[in-house]
């Protein structure tokens, strides 16, 4: 079963940008989509990002759009959310997850298109 940890959360100012790095264990990495969610304290996790197996297909919460970007190295098992501009409104925990099914097709961006989660990395963003 893959493993992953996120890295790379921090406090910053609002308008700041911070780089969010998930490394995945094991060779089961390539061949599934990828995403990233987020849950702020009192609410539900929320959908932020998804890049599909082939790194081809990136869809994005509205919320985000224009200001965040994930990408994924295959090679270095590992996917990125780069996020620029960022606001008070995306303090949060901010998670990796793998999907349930290789070559999934479509956006995933439901937390139970997913089965593999990482533990979380803090993202504060100070107005």
């Amino acid at each position: 079963q893959v493993q992953l940890v996120e890295s790379g959360g921090g406090l910053v100012q609002a308008g700041g940008s911070l780089r969010l790095s998930c490394a995945a264990s094991g060779r089961t990495f390539a061949n599934y989509a990828m995403g990233w969610f987020r849950q702020a304290p009192g609410k539900e996790r929320e959908f932020v990002a998804t890049i599909s197996w082939s790194g081809v297909t990136r869809y994005y919460a509205d919320s985000v759009k224009g200001r965040f970007t994930i990408s994924r190295d295959d090679a270095k098992n590992t996917v990125t959310l780069r996020m620029d501009s960022l606001e008070p409104e995306d303090t949060a925990v901010y998670y990796c997850a793998r999907a349930s099914r290789i070559f999934s097709a479509g956006t995933l961006k439901g937390p139970e298109d997913y089965s593999s989660w990482g533990q979380g990395t803090q993202v504060t963003v100070s107005s």
